[in-house]
């Protein structure tokens, strides 16, 4: 068996220099959930951000012009949310590295690091830290989420050790996390009505995950992995659709297609937005406790000139 830590020298090499289309997109999508449940990160780093209202703005000629790292802290103490859009000239890309303004985030030999010099909002505090990721094991294989295969999914560490050190806001804490990245040839909106996915481990080191997209044309696309903890990769198909409560603010719909027959539920609220959500979520899988992240995207409201004209309160840019 190949050694996870060979298979990470190996995935660094082209990882974020990706060429990215006029209209298109790439975003790599970290998250963690600290041993003992109380915190929670997501971090996510988009070159032609899906979300920038600039970005749709501005035609969406030149995607390199329109890129940000999104930072969203969770917990009793220390939350924080951050994301400023840079322009070119504040991005700096290469096979094992990408920088964003002053934010960094590169592999080395054991795993990646991410470095983050950020401004919340809509309050203006300064987030300030590191995070640091080692995969247990490493996904090569690369999964279309729509028919035309226009749209790309890889997850790239299925299951990682996380520790995060922040200054500002003072915090520490160590868990398990998960790493992947998304690419795709035109705007997110415009290809899906909606997509769902979730991620969840399992003690015996097995990370299951559901992905379905609906795409514009009426097709649905969807995936059923399973990543053991020796890296092997099991694919087999969701169970019907089941849907879960909305969000309670804006009632984004909250769907997924499980991977078992055990209930599932719904934990804590991370994100309600206009258009897009995140939670926490568990169930059993083959009769194993399993939890973990949950998201969902309404592509219809995403489409709203209104939601756009919403967006830049929480989502600057310094060009």
């Amino acid at each position: 068996m190949t050694s996870p830590m060979a298979n990470v020298e190996k995935t660094r090499n082209g990882l974020f220099d990706r060429p990215v289309a006029p209209r298109g997109y790439a975003w790599w999508y970290i998250d963690a959930i600290s041993d003992d449940g109380e915190y929670a990160l997501t971090l996510i780093a988009f070159i032609g951000s899906v979300f920038s209202p600039y970005y749709a703005w501005s035609g969406r000629t030149d995607p390199l012009n329109h890129c940000a790292l999104n930072v969203a802290l969770y917990g009793s103490q220390g939350q924080r949310w951050a994301m400023t859009e840079r322009g070119r000239r504040s991005v700096r890309v290469a096979p094992d590295e990408i920088g964003i303004g002053p934010s960094d985030i590169s592999w080395d030999a054991n795993g990646l690091t991410i470095s983050i010099r950020e401004t919340g909002m809509p309050i203006p505090f300064p987030v300030r830290g590191k995070v640091r990721l080692v995969p247990r094991t490493i996904n090569d294989r690369l999964f279309a989420i729509d028919a035309g295969e226009s749209h790309h999914w890889r997850p790239v560490a299925p299951l990682a050790d996380v520790e995060v050190v922040f200054d500002q806001p003072g915090l520490s804490w160590r868990g398990t996390g998960y790493f992947d990245m998304n690419f795709g040839d035109s705007p997110l909106e415009e290809a899906f009505g909606y997509w769902d996915w979730s991620r969840m481990h399992q003690k015996n080191g097995t990370t299951a995950i559901s992905y379905t997209t609906d795409s514009r044309d009426g097709l649905q696309t969807s995936h059923a992995l399973r990543f053991l903890k020796d890296g092997t990769l099991e694919t087999g198909h969701t169970l019907p659709a089941i849907e879960l409560p909305a969000t309670r603010i804006f009632g984004i719909r909250r769907r997924t297609c499980p991977l078992d027959t055990a209930p599932v539920q719904l934990g804590k609220t991370l994100e309600d937005t206009p258009f897009y959500s995140r939670s926490t979520i568990s169930s059993r899988i083959d009769g194993q406790w399993a939890s973990g992240v949950h998201e969902s995207l309404d592509g219809d409201r995403l489409r709203k000139a209104l939601v756009k004209l919403m967006l830049p309160f929480r989502m600057p840019r310094r060009a």
